[in-house]
């Protein structure tokens, strides 16, 4: 395992580790220190099966030509990615095959608070802002502000066609200088309504498929969307597996063992959907810690970040689940967790010795905190 963190649950799963420099979001990677990196695992594991990619790569499609110049991936090829990642030949794609997208421009623009600035390949949301100048500066762009609830399309792909996973509601966490940063997701249990009529839903579904056929995608990806009404935009494409694995993974097969298979061609229809709702919520840092202290993390609680590690405030802690009969339920029981965790690090506080840092560094390409790994 090659990545930022080296989370407790992570460590504890990998046979291997091996740190990765840098700080998720930036939107940079190190290519020497990746493919190094990616050299010594190979070695130590006696040869390679494949590199499945997780988030923070797609701002980078060139290194990931360079990943796949030197081993197979499992999922996604650079071609794909660099055809969905790419903002205005994705919206181009979109005309072609009449999806509705919100348009894009470079500016300069009058109405400034009707667009968003985003960054080319960015994800997690923290990079979306309100834009303040009206213009987009290198690696950036402008995309109107629609109405509407956010979802996403969760889904296998094998490069032709997909099988659906499911319609996961999702929310904002938003913060002062990060008003779009992702919260959390959810995905109903089998029996309870589902969120958009039926109609919609399989509209979204037919025309995610078709951008899939048109771009070769394979593996385990989401599509995310707005829906207001009976109107609706696709937003984006996220092609790798996310944040919503801890919330659909609930399956007989793992949904890794899926996403590799698909990646082969070899894509079978889904099992059926658990009965229960089930959902994921970041909980971010109320304070920062120089130094985290030692805790008992709940079997609830995933990216798990190790004693001593440095977080910022605001920055992301971990990742809380929850399940339940309904989505109501769940909603309630991932604000009660993570109220709780907020509480126990308290009461840790008072127990232990450590230093609080300020707020985390927002500039790009900063070295501090961590970010969501959606």
């Amino acid at each position: 395992m090659l990545d930022l963190f080296g989370d407790e649950d992570t460590l504890a799963l990998a046979e291997a580790h091996r740190p990765l420099p840098g700080r998720f979001g930036a939107g940079r990677r190190d290519r020497d220190a990746v493919l190094s990196g990616l050299a010594a695992l190979a070695e130590t594991a006696g040869g390679v099966v494949g590199i499945v990619l997780g988030s923070g790569f797609e701002g980078a499609p060139d290194l990931i030509a360079d990943i796949a110049a030197r081993f197979p991936l499992l999922g996604a090829s650079a071609a794909s990615i660099a055809a969905l990642k790419d903002p205005a030949g994705f919206a181009a794609l979109c005309a072609r095959l009449a999806i509705p997208h919100p348009p894009l421009h470079a500016g300069p623009v009058a109405e400034r608070s009707a667009w968003l600035l985003k960054r080319a390949g960015g994800c997690g949301g923290s990079h979306i802002r309100v834009s303040a100048t009206g213009t987009a500066p290198p690696g950036h762009y402008l995309q109107a502000r629609m109405p509407g609830r956010a979802f996403a399309l969760n889904f296998l792909a094998d490069g032709r066609r997909i099988a659906a996973l499911a319609l996961t509601e999702q929310w904002q966490a938003p913060s002062r200088l990060r008003p779009f940063r992702y919260g959390g997701a959810l995905a109903r249990g089998r029996d309870e309504a589902g969120p958009v009529a039926p109609a919609l839903r399989e509209a979204v579904t037919e025309a995610v498929g078709r951008i899939v056929a048109a771009t070769g995608l394979a593996g385990l990806a989401s599509a995310d969307l707005l829906v207001e009404g009976e109107g609706w935009w696709l937003l984006e494409f996220n092609p790798r597996p996310g944040a919503t694995l801890d919330v659909l993974d609930r399956r007989p097969t793992p949904l890794f063992l899926a996403h590799i298979e698909a990646s082969l061609g070899c894509m079978a229809a889904p099992e059926p959907s658990p009965p229960d709702a089930a959902g994921a919520e970041i909980c971010y840092a109320a304070r920062g810690y120089a130094a985290l202290p030692p805790l008992d993390w709940p079997a609830h609680v995933h990216d798990r970040p190790r004693a001593g590690s440095r977080v910022g405030r605001d920055a992301p802690l971990c990742t809380v689940t929850a399940t339940g009969p309904e989505a109501a339920t769940v909603k309630r029981n991932l604000r009660v967790r993570a109220d709780a965790l907020r509480a126990r690090l308290d009461d840790t506080e008072n127990r232990h010795e450590f230093q609080h840092d300020r707020p985390e560094p927002q500039r790009a390409g900063g070295t501090a905190g961590r970010e969501p790994r959606r």
